[in-house]
């Protein structure tokens, strides 16, 4: 098992807050930048992201229902 001050130092390295200050301002400046402008191309990421997630949904909803039936 790693203590505790072991497991810290792993992770004190990594991540937005852990940054200097002035490497964050630097980053937040940028804002969305990275971000597509093309409207209709984020349209359709938009789309098939909620077409993914849909149907994970009712994939999870149709077992439910079948293992309630099995138990009735």
């Amino acid at each position: 098992m790693e203590s505790k001050e072991g497991n810290s130092s792993r992770t004190a390295n990594r991540g937005f807050a852990s940054m200097d200050p002035e490497q964050q301002r630097a980053i937040a400046r940028k804002g969305g930048e990275a971000v597509s402008r093309n409207r209709e191309h984020m349209a359709q990421i938009g789309r098939k992201g909620g077409e993914a997630s849909g149907a994970n949904r009712k994939s999870k909803a149709a077992n439910r229902s079948n293992e309630n039936a099995q138990q009735g």
